[in-house]
C-alpha cells in the first residue's frame, strides 16, 4: 500500500455477491497452494475457507455500492503477501472503533496464531459467506460479529453512530462504525481482557487503549492511524 490514506463520511452501504471467477486466483493456484501449505506447516492453525472481497464501487450522494466476488482465504492471502498487486480486487471490510465514555479508543493486538500476528487495528474482518442477509452484503452485521468474537461485547450496550467513517488505503477499504460506550478505557478494556483470557484460541491477545494523537503510532495499520488521527483533529 501507498500513498496517504483518505477519510470520508459516508451515509450507507449498498453491497452484493455476484459469483464470477477471481482471474488472479485461477492464474496463480499453484503458487498459491504451495505458499499456504508453507504457512501451515508453520503455523496449522491457519484457516482456509471462503471469503469476499470487493469487485468495484461508486460512491455517490452519501451512498457506497459495490459487488464482492468469492474466493478462498488462501488466494486472499498470497495476494496480500504480494503486496496487494493490481488485480481487480479492493480488500474491503468493516470494522469496530468502540469509543469509551471519556473518549478513548480500544484496538487490538493480533495473537500470535493469527495470519496477522502483533498487529494492530481495530475489531474487524475479511467479510465472508455468513455477512450475506437477504442476498446483501451486511456489513453491518458483519461488524456486530466480529466485535462480538474479538471483545466479548454485546453490541447492543453501545449506541451505534449511524454513517460510516471509510478509509481508503487502496488496495484497501475500511468502513468504520464508532460504537461509543457509557463506560470508562479502562473498564471496557479490563472486560475486554477478561474475554480474551477465557478463550481458547482468542484472536486479539492485548487491548491498547488510545486517548489522543500522542498515543497513535507505527504498529497500528494506516486506516486505523488514518482515523483517530482524524478524530483527534476534529477535536
Amino acid at each position: 500500500m501507498c500513498g496517504t490514506p483518505t477519510v470520508i463520511l459516508v451515509d450507507r452501504l449498498e453491497l452484493s455477491l455476484v459469483p464470477q471467477p477471481w482471474p488472479f486466483a485461477v492464474e496463480r493456484r499453484v503458487a498459491i497452494d504451495a505458499q499456504f501449505a508453507a504457512w501451515q506447516r508453520k503455523n496449522p492453525a491457519l484457516w482456509n475457507g471462503p471469503v469476499l472481497m470487493l469487485r468495484h464501487y461508486a460512491l455517490a450522494h452519501g451512498v457506497f455500492r459495490g459487488e464482492y466476488l468469492e474466493t478462498d482465504y488462501a488466494s486472499f492471502a498470497f495476494w496480500r503477501h504480494c503486496g496487494g498487486p493490481a488485480a481487480g480486487v479492493y480488500d474491503c471490510f468493516s470494522a469496530a472503533a468502540v469509543q469509551a465514555a471519556d473518549g478513548a479508543f480500544l484496538l487490538g493486538v493480533m495473537a500470535p496464531h493469527t495470519f496477522n500476528a502483533g498487529k494492530i487495528y481495530f475489531p474487524c474482518g475479511t467479510p465472508d459467506s455468513n455477512d450475506i442477509v437477504g442476498g446483501r452484503v451486511d456489513l453491518e452485521f458483519s461488524v456486530r460479529r466480529e466485535l462480538t468474537e474479538e471483545t466479548g461485547f454485546d453490541p447492543a450496550e453501545f449506541l451505534m453512530e449511524p454513517g460510516w467513517a471509510t478509509v481508503f488505503d487502496p488496495p484497501l477499504i475500511a468502513h468504520i462504525k464508532v460504537f461509543k460506550s457509557h463506560e470508562s478505557a479502562e473498564v471496557l478494556g479490563r472486560r475486554a481482557l477478561e474475554h480474551l483470557a477465557g478463550e481458547q484460541k482468542a484472536e486479539l491477545r492485548e487491548i491498547r487503549i488510545v486517548r489522543g494523537a500522542a498515543d497513535i503510532n507505527p504498529e497500528m495499520e494506516s486506516w486505523s492511524r488514518a482515523f483517530l488521527a482524524q478524530c483527534f483533529d476534529a477535536r
